[in-house]
């Protein structure tokens, strides 16, 4: 394949169809357009989000690497592919319901943007497109505990 092929697509996907390069908090925005195929996922359970959720890990992986070559930075904040993993990996095995999806995405966005140890020490140190990703998956396994002990305690 062409190589200036490749490298749109991979701006494609990293910026979610160019989510990433609005103006304002491009993160959020970037985690925002992702509830709709959370609440998808929650719904069609664990046998359809986590097959999903690897493929965006391993997509976006490549997309968030190849973007950030591209773009000449080493976490651009154009890309936000990193943001549909992490919101994706907050709600598995989530409660159905939009009030849920809330609290995922609460949950999300103050640990990504907080990024407490180890998910500063990730996005300090983990280089190319798995260090663009992992520093999100990792905001996204505390907001997935937040979220399953929300659960647990409004049963």
């Amino acid at each position: 394949m062409n190589q200036r092929f490749l490298d749109t697509c991979a701006l494609h996907v990293a910026t979610l169809g160019g989510v990433g390069r609005v103006g304002a908090a491009p993160g959020t925005m970037g985690s925002l357009v992702t509830l709709p195929l959370c609440y998808w996922a929650v719904q069609a359970g664990p046998v359809w989000h986590l097959p999903i959720l690897a493929a965006i890990i391993t997509v976006g992986t490549w997309a968030a690497h190849n973007a950030a070559r591209q773009l000449g930075n080493k976490d651009p904040r154009e890309v936000v592919v990193d943001e549909m993993a992490g919101m994706m990996l907050t709600m598995v095995m989530a409660p159905p319901g939009w009030g849920w999806l809330m609290i995922g995405f609460l949950a999300f966005r103050l640990f990504d943007i907080w990024k407490p140890w180890p998910v500063n020490w990730i996005d300090r140190t983990l280089p190319g497109g798995w260090g663009i990703m992992a520093d999100d998956l990792a905001a996204g396994a505390y907001a997935w505990l937040a979220v399953a002990l929300s659960s647990v305690w409004m049963e």
